[in-house]
């Protein structure tokens, strides 16, 4: 499968007013809805109340982003976004806030006060999920396009901490395979993480 490189997160973005951008918004919801999954669990929602989130903040995110670009103060992407999704979930707890007590009322109320309270903390954590969320995005792109050996060469010495002697042992390869095997991974991780972070 040939995997064509990411267009910086600038490009992208200025290619989603147009909804019929099918690869755009494929690539933009790949990145950033795990994000927003995650940060309405921590908030606190059900799984299927966090899947009902996501649609809503993309749904959000689609009717207003060509105003957002025409906007001289617009600032990040990644800051909107966020921003977007925490009025998203207090709209969301809001609603649950005023159903009945037994369905959750109370427990929505409690965690409609922890989005207020955790403002600056959910930034923080936004922040470590996007760039996560990037890097498992830039891996599985490199993996695709690279041999097994020179994969493995970069996951054993980079991420499970092996030496560059017991990574060579285990692939049955020379040490110079696995230093020339993980420097290639590791080129082309930056390339991809470095390209996605320009104009965040």
């Amino acid at each position: 499968m040939t995997i064509s490189p990411p267009e910086t997160r600038a490009s992208l973005i200025l290619r989603l007013p147009n909804a019929a951008d099918v690869a755009a918004w494929d690539e933009v919801v790949a990145i950033y809805s795990p994000l927003v999954y995650r940060m309405a669990l921590r908030q606190g929602l059900q799984s299927a109340d966090a899947d009902d989130l996501v649609q809503e903040v993309f749904v959000a995110i689609a009717r207003s982003v060509g105003e957002w670009l025409d906007r001289n103060d617009r600032g990040s992407f990644r800051a909107w976004l966020l921003r977007i999704s925490r009025n998203t979930a207090v709209n969301f707890l809001t609603r649950r806030a005023h159903r009945p007590w037994g369905t959750g009322g109370k427990d929505a109320a409690e965690q409609l006060a922890q989005v207020s309270i955790n403002k600056s903390d959910l930034s923080d954590e936004f922040d470590l999920e996007y760039r996560r969320e990037v890097f498992q995005w830039a891996a599985e792109q490199v993996r695709e396009s690279v041999q097994e050996t020179t994969w493995q060469a970069f996951w054993l010495t980079h991420i499970e901490g092996l030496s560059i002697e017991e990574a060579a042992q285990q692939l049955h390869v020379s040490t110079g395979t696995v230093y020339v095997g993980r420097s290639r991974v590791m080129s082309r991780l930056q390339k991809l993480v470095k390209r996605y972070e320009v104009h965040q």
